[in-house]
């Protein structure tokens, strides 16, 4: 069975897109996990999984709502995509930590939603909420046989 894990933080505009792409896919029956992106707590939601699914925000310089698929099993993240996080160890870190510590999963996806806005008290983009919605259909169908 696929581990979906979500991060970012709601209070933070586009930081938000993992968090509501895992509640949209709780929605569409697919049992999904929230977290604040913080190494340890990814690796232990991770941890006993045989596939892994995460979905975070980025910022690489494409335009809001551009939809990055990585392997981070292939080859390292680029870190510098992950600096709108709210935490100087994050998802980036926590994939490159656990692969130090031989704890990253079989399976490894990583969704990442290009954000614009990371202001405190901020709402999402249209453009990253549209694709919270693009990313959660795609993930249900293949991770849902039923849909």
């Amino acid at each position: 069975m696929t581990r979906v894990i979500g991060c970012g933080n709601l209070h933070r505009g586009d930081d938000a897109a993992g968090l509501l792409a895992a509640r949209r896919l709780h929605e569409l029956g697919v049992a999904s996990a929230g977290c604040s992106g913080e190494a340890l707590s990814l690796m232990d939601g991770w941890a006993g999984a045989e596939s892994v699914i995460l979905i975070d925000a980025v910022v690489s310089g494409q335009p809001p709502g551009t939809i990055t698929v990585w392997d981070p099993l292939a080859a390292p993240l680029p870190r510098e995509c992950f600096m709108g996080s709210t935490h100087a160890f994050g998802v980036a870190e926590a994939i490159e930590l656990a692969r130090v510590l031989r704890r990253l999963p079989p399976q490894l996806t990583l969704y990442g939603i290009e954000g614009a806005r990371f202001d405190q008290g901020s709402p999402p983009s249209p453009e990253v909420l549209m694709a919270v919605e693009r990313v959660a259909q795609e993930i249900a169908q293949c991770t849902n046989p039923r849909s």
